[in-house]
């Protein structure tokens, strides 16, 4: 097991997390709607994020490994917060992705891809994914 991050608290509701390989920060704050600055990526943002990272990644790993070329590819999160408990109740993620004269077949590819990422196969079954797919 290899450590990945260390974070300190640096007052005020606010966090700096490292990345202990590159050395890259990350700085946290609470939201605003939650006694906090909103000044920076909530905990919540930053796992919204995530999801819509991961399966960026994951349909460019699938695009690699199946020789499909991708051009210009662009994704908006939406994090949707639900009470009692506190808690994400859903992320949407909206892709926009060039269209390289793809078959529809290397658009289920890269859509399943995305869909079955690391991080959407973490999430709590309880938490809504919606992810769409825009072809321009």
């Amino acid at each position: 097991m290899t450590k990945i991050s260390e974070i300190s608290y640096k007052g005020n509701l606010r966090a700096v997390s490292k990345h202990l390989q590159s050395g890259e920060e990350v700085i946290t704050d609470a939201p605003a709607d939650n006694h906090g600055r909103g000044e920076a990526f909530s905990p919540t943002d930053l796992m919204s994020t995530a999801l819509g990272i991961c399966a960026i990644t994951l349909m460019g790993i699938a695009a690699k490994t199946h020789g499909i070329e991708l051009g210009k590819m662009d994704a908006s999160v939406q994090k949707i917060m639900e009470s009692n408990p506190r808690r994400v109740g859903q992320i949407i993620v909206d892709f926009l992705i060039e269209d390289k004269n793809f078959t529809d077949k290397q658009k289920h590819l890269l859509e399943v891809a995305a869909i079955n990422c690391p991080v959407a196969k973490s999430l709590s079954a309880d938490l809504i994914q919606s992810l769409s797919f825009n072809y321009y």
